[in-house]
């Protein structure tokens, strides 16, 4: 069962706020969600793609899976920031 357009904008929100809190940051709720979003994506990527671990549905690993990916991403615009 996938999500739907309301599912990734929960959990891309969710996720983006969580890691926010954890990296330190500061944005708005519509850069929440887009950290969210795209983090689900790339998490989503490395963990099927490169771990073999499904990921799908609304629960508790989807939201992981998106929280570390949006942790994943923050660190890499932070060092991309660093360097300009």
């Amino acid at each position: 069962m996938g999500l739907g357009i309301i599912g990734w904008i929960v959990i891309g929100i969710l996720a983006g706020w969580l890691a926010e809190q954890v990296m330190g940051r500061s944005h708005g709720l519509l850069t929440n969600l887009i950290v969210g979003v795209v983090g689900a994506l790339l998490g989503g990527f490395i963990a099927g793609s490169l771990l073999g671990i499904p990921v799908g549905g609304f629960n508790l690993v989807t939201l992981l899976v998106a929280f570390l990916g949006a942790c994943v991403l923050l660190f890499l615009v932070g060092l991309v920031k660093r360097r300009a």
